[in-house]
């Protein structure tokens, strides 16, 4: 099954945890602190795989979360890093933050990587806290934790020509005969209900990839029919074939209804080279309106390729006037996505107090959220540590000023701390 969207939830690791340990040796009495330094949280990577081309594995998975560092050991014996957890991709996913909408990345080449968590650093082991004043620092730190976010992830096939009209134009039946594609293919419209690639030879050396997607209707900009999921698949494609129903009662109105349809969902579509081609041309009664037809078109200046899918009449030579036309459009540098939104970065040293209650207070804000984690609450050492990291952030200022009491309860994260003057 062809799934272009999903919904993943991913975290990093945390860091590991640092150590309070002090030297024990014969005949070293006061061997000094040698806590050792926790290990580094795993990573989280995106990752593209050419061997992929549909979202369909994050159906089953879609929790993605990396390994936390391993804790500091005595001797100064540092904790084992995590590895990163690598998440495969196929090319053309865009990455967007499900929250913000914000886009994170366009993964289109083969080994692209883009790092969506990063992983937690290890907490500092309490040999980094010795001083001449503090010779025996019952102090360390936690783990830092990772981080965690829900993204949503769009595939955009990638293919040198798309193939696009109206439903039961035939484009199904052109793509299984100029490449090894098998789509299904039946007399009624919206026999095609997803994007189907083929790879067409054009010589020993040369290939392209061709893309069909659903047939399109009035209002698919809008999401009519099927046109609203599946037209972002040929936004990437640097040309267009605009295959016509010969046996439609009007193929130039059809022609110019699809064109209205393309401009209004990206105005990009509507700049893309296109080949025009009038198919089932073996019937009679489109044999019989084929010049008036091509009389029309040339008006407007548009040369009408007259093919049959069917019996394969003219076929080869579409796909070189369009290999051609390939030749002469420029590369793609890069493709027409919704420009990232850039926001200032929070200070990390700001805060906010709610009042919960008449005797509870919430303390949030990156900074102390991070450190209340990263605390021994067991050991003094690092109690005081905390306090005067309150003291420096201006934090148990701002609370007084609030009005807190000796006795109320301030909470940070998941912590629960009781206010002491």
């Amino acid at each position: 099954m062809f799934i272009d969207q999903a919904e993943i939830y991913v975290r990093s690791g945390k860091g590991g945890d640092g150590m309070v340990h002090f030297r024990r040796e014969k005949y070293v009495p006061r061997g000094g602190p040698d806590g050792g330094d926790g290990g580094r949280g795993g990573d989280v990577i995106l990752e593209v795989k050419p061997n992929l081309n549909t979202l369909a594995s994050f159906r089953y998975t879609s929790r993605f979360i990396a390994q936390n560092g391993g804790n500091g050991g005595a001797n100064n014996k540092f904790g084992k890093s995590a590895e990163a957890l690598i998440v495969p991709v196929p090319p053309g996913t865009v990455v967007y933050d499900s929250l913000t909408g914000e886009m994170l990345g366009d993964l289109t080449q083969p080994g692209q990587q883009l790092l969506v968590c990063k992983g937690g650093r290890g907490g500092r082991g309490n040999t980094h806290f010795k001083s001449p004043t503090n010779q025996a620092p019952r102090t360390a730190e936690k783990g830092e934790p990772g981080e965690e976010k829900t993204l949503r992830l769009e595939l955009k096939l990638i293919a040198d020509i798309g193939l696009v009209g109206v439903p039961n134009a035939g484009k199904s039946t052109l793509l299984s005969v100029l490449t090894n594609a098998k789509p299904k293919i039946a007399p009624y419209p919206f026999t095609t209900l997803e994007p189907n690639l083929g790879v067409a030879e054009i010589d020993d050396e040369t290939t392209v990839v061709l893309a069909d997607i659903p047939g399109l209707i009035e209002g698919a900009s809008q999401g009519a029919g099927l046109g609203h999921d599946f037209l972002r698949h040929i936004q990437r494609t640097r040309v267009l074939i605009h295959l016509l129903d010969g046996l439609s009662p009007d193929p130039l109105a059809d022609y110019s209804q699809i064109n209205s349809e393309l401009a209004l969902f990206d105005p990009g579509l509507a700049k893309k080279p296109q080949i025009v081609a009038l198919n089932k041309i073996d019937q009679p009664e489109v044999q019989e309106k084929l010049a008036s037809l091509k009389a029309r078109f040339k008006k407007r200046q548009i040369d009408l390729l007259a093919i049959s899918a069917l019996t394969r009449t003219n076929v080869r030579d579409l796909l070189l006037a369009a290999v051609q036309k390939l030749k002469e459009t420029p590369t793609l540098e890069s493709p027409d996505l919704p420009i990232p939104i850039y926001r200032p970065a929070e200070d990390p040293r700001a805060f906010r107090i709610e009042q919960v209650s008449a005797d509870e207070w919430r303390l949030s804000g990156a900074a102390i959220e991070r450190a209340a984690a990263m605390t021994y609450w067991e050991h003094d050492g690092s109690v005081r540590r905390f306090q005067r990291l309150m003291e420096t952030l201006g934090v148990d200022e701002a609370l007084r000023a609030a009005g807190v009491q000796s006795g109320d309860t301030v909470y940070i994260g998941e912590y629960e701390l009781e206010w002491q003057e």
